[in-house]
């Protein structure tokens, strides 16, 4: 999620991340490294691949 900053982020322990950068990327998937900004580690996840189909008889 791209926000307009500066942006003050309250996470869930009380803690407080700060940015003054003029937009910011929040990570909305909980995968970041450096939550609760975006890294972009939500890509590096495989997608599974569907199972092949079985011929009909």
């Amino acid at each position: 999620m791209l926000v307009e900053g500066p942006v003050e982020v309250v996470c869930d322990d009380g803690s407080v991340a700060v940015s003054d950068r003029f937009v910011v990327a929040l990570c909305t998937c909980r995968r970041s490294h450096c939550y609760p900004w975006c890294d972009t580690s939500h890509r590096r996840r495989a997608r599974p691949t569907p199972a092949p189909e079985e011929d009909a008889p």
